[in-house]
């Protein structure tokens, strides 16, 4: 696949997850797609799992939004980055966010199979985003990696 296709697919991609469009989203995905999400601490693999984690990351973020603003490929591997911007809600981050939306750097490595998408590797610092939404970044990180994280 070009660069030219696969940077469209991921712009689509962009724009499904920008309208919080799952249906949509999972179209572009391989069966064994895996996205993962460093931040977080997460990864999603295959279809079931990542129609879970876009609607669970959806219900935290409903007003999220990414512009991609660069891109990069060759050997069938494609890197975009951008902006998003989204609003923390609820308490799935076990802190209770201020309202305020923030605007992060973003950074995502692809991968493709059979013509569609099989690889997202989603990278923002998350520390920016606590900050932009008033809480605690070691609170959120003890919710999200519990022991794993020192004190």
């Amino acid at each position: 696949m070009d660069g030219d296709r696969m940077f469209e697919l991921a712009q689509e991609l962009a724009v499904a997850k920008s309208r919080q469009d799952v249906p949509a989203a999972m179209r572009l995905l391989h069966p064994e797609m895996v996205l993962e999400t460093p931040a977080f601490g997460t990864a999603a693999r295959g279809q079931a799992a990542n129609e879970k984690a876009l609607t669970r990351f959806f219900a935290s973020f409903p007003d999220y939004d990414v512009e991609l603003q660069g891109h990069a490929s060759g050997d069938g591997a494609l890197v975009c980055w951008g902006t998003a911007r989204m609003t923390m809600t609820g308490d799935r981050f076990g802190v209770t966010p201020s309202g305020r939306r923030a605007e992060i750097p973003v950074f995502i490595q692809f991968a493709f199979k059979d013509g569609l998408i099989a690889g997202e590797r989603f990278f923002f610092d998350l520390s920016t985003l606590c900050a932009q939404s008033g809480v605690s970044t070691d609170a959120v990180r003890r919710t999200l990696f519990g022991d794993r994280v020192s004190a």
